[in-house]
């Protein structure tokens, strides 16, 4: 029997009704890499999901508030590992490439390994939330100024140190965009990896709702874009309202320069009153990116806290050892 290596492995499954799926789920997972521990975390399932992913050999954990960023914010809190890997429960990702993703987070060292969808059988993807997903990356990577190709793939490999310090605030399916957006604002090191796609078993239906999430995930990321860029967020929505003051003051102006009176006083203390409003967004994007600062400067000590990713006693990522 080969030595276990020193190097813990968790992968984490969040689960809402995959009985179907989570079986070969689990199969696949210990088939890709044998020595890691797998947690199917139960999220209010009201089929056999906790009975078939016992009896896989998963360790059942639960999480009855329902969501899927419960369950992340749960498991990453609970669970110990050096390596976590999260993947969806629907039998959707190819575990096959779970080794490369592993290998290339500890060579790197890095903290996050994206694994990015790659169809392998028509019709895996949604016409709708690839239109999505598309747009939703070119948005993300302009703003946040990171390149990103799949920010709403659910299959991902973190180091410890990107894990502890992720304070995963999401409820839903958004929890994606924030494990992404954390990323790109903590500057971590990270890579894309490409992955095979599937549609899911037959007779299993996904629990992502197309435009119901969407506006959920562009609710949250333009709450990000506040939080991690004020100084756009309040820049731009200063500019907005500077233009709306200028809009209204063209006629209290014109009047002026023509007469030398101002006979709309209403509209020219409407007009200075918008003006100051504008004003103020601007002192406030200035003042809480001086807070911002503080807060990444926070982060930062919190993740280096941790080690950086490696092999531990020169073993790979499915247990052997390397020469």
């Amino acid at each position: 029997m080969p030595e276990a290596p020193a190097m813990r492995v968790a992968a984490i499954v969040p689960c809402h009704n995959e009985a179907l799926a989570i079986g070969k789920v689990v199969a696949d997972l210990r088939a890709a890499v044998p020595h890691m521990d797998i947690y199917v975390y139960d999220n209010a399932s009201t089929d056999e999901t906790v009975d078939v992913a016992r009896n896989a050999g998963a360790i059942v954990r639960h999480e009855y508030t329902k969501g899927k960023g419960n369950v992340v914010r749960r498991a990453f809190a609970d669970v110990d590992a050096d390596v976590y890997v999260l993947i969806d429960g629907d039998d959707t990702y190819a575990t096959a490439d779970l080794p490369d993703m592993i290998d290339a987070l500890l060579e790197g060292p890095y903290d996050h390994v994206l694994g990015v969808r790659r169809e392998t059988e028509a019709g895996a993807y949604r016409p709708g939330h690839e239109l999505g997903n598309r747009g939703f990356n070119w948005f993300v990577s302009g703003v946040f100024g990171s390149p990103v190709s799949d920010m709403l793939s659910g299959y991902r490999v973190f180091s410890r140190r990107f894990v502890k310090s992720f304070p995963a605030l999401s409820r839903e399916f958004e929890i994606e965009t924030e494990l992404t957006v954390h990323a790109m604002s903590l500057r971590v090191p990270q890579k894309e990896v490409s992955v095979g796609f599937k549609d899911r078993p037959a007779g299993s239906e996904s629990k992502l709702r197309t435009y119901h999430d969407g506006f959920r995930i562009l609710g949250l990321i333009i709450g990000l874009i506040r939080h991690e860029r004020p100084m756009l967020f309040y820049g731009l929505t200063g500019v907005a309202i500077a233009f709306l003051g200028v809009l209204v003051g063209i006629p209290v102006v014109l009047d002026f320069l023509q007469t030398g009176l101002v006979p709309r006083l209403p509209t020219a203390i409407l007009t200075v009153g918008i003006v100051i409003v504008a004003f103020l967004a601007w002192m406030i994007g200035l003042i809480l990116d001086g807070v911002l600062k503080s807060r990444r400067e926070f982060s930062r000590l919190n993740y280096l806290l941790y080690a950086a990713p490696c092999f531990a006693n020169g073993a790979g990522s499915d247990g052997r050892h390397n020469d």
